[in-house]
């Protein structure tokens, strides 16, 4: 079966997915702050608090939000079978942005696998 799909809702798609990327990165940053690595050792009210006080949390939150509603709009042309693989780049994108910006490390088996995924994504896409 042949779909016709309109180029702006790849491209949300695109977007949503790096929007999830980006909303992982912001929230880990701001999980990582010195404030609420304090407020975790105590209570959950003050934990929370804090968590949902800081920058970072609430921008990552933002991008999920804005990033979902977008995804929203790209199942209402895109078949599942074909856009929820474009899910998985996320994933390709968060063990490349935490390598460059948060200074983490990655094994070669984890290079291995990201390409694994970027290699079933281009799979499926082919097959339609």
């Amino acid at each position: 079966m042949r779909y016709d799909i309109p180029l702006g809702f790849w491209l949300l798609a695109f977007v949503s997915v790096g929007l999830s990327t980006a909303a992982q990165l912001l929230m880990k940053s701001g999980m990582s702050m010195p404030a609420v690595r304090t407020a975790m050792a105590g209570g959950p009210a003050q934990t929370l608090l804090t968590i949902f006080s800081t920058p970072q949390v609430i921008a990552g939150l933002a991008a999920y939000g804005i990033g979902a509603v977008l995804w929203l709009l790209c199942l209402s042309r895109i078949p599942l079978v074909m856009a929820y693989p474009l899910v998985s780049l996320a994933i390709v994108g968060v063990v490349i942005s935490s390598v460059f910006l948060l200074g983490e490390t990655v094994t070669t088996t984890g290079i291995i696998g990201s390409l694994l995924v970027v290699a079933g994504v281009v799979l499926i896409g082919f097959s339609r």
